[in-house]
């Protein structure tokens, strides 16, 4: 289960909720069939709540299928760091918190 701080993204509400945010936004692409995913959703929620100035969100590709064919996602989890409407920094796999950490304050700064 997602924490309160992680948002849920979907076809609706993406382009107001990440492609238009004043500060970095962090993405996950997720299925709830997919292993990787959830083994990484802890992690996920402890990012969103380490970094309250960052804006963290899932967006279930099952349900959302235009924003993952918008972004080219073909495999996940992929986690996509926007930054004023564009993306950052980009993982497919799982990856080290570490790493996503330093992606993070990269892209906050």
């Amino acid at each position: 289960m997602a924490s309160d701080a992680v948002k849920e993204f979907s076809d609706d509400n993406f382009s107001s909720e990440v492609l238009s945010a004043d500060g970095a936004v962090l993405v996950d692409f997720w299925a709830p069939w997919c292993g990787p995913c959830r083994q990484i959703a802890p992690m996920i929620d402890e990012l969103a709540n380490e970094n309250p100035s960052i804006t963290v969100g899932k967006v279930n590709i099952d349900d959302s299928p235009g924003i993952a064919q918008q972004f080219g996602i073909s495999s996940i989890p992929t986690l996509l760091i926007f930054k004023g409407g564009e993306i950052a920094e980009s993982f497919v796999g799982v990856r080290p918190k570490a790493a996503l950490q330093e992606a993070l304050d990269s892209a906050s700064s």
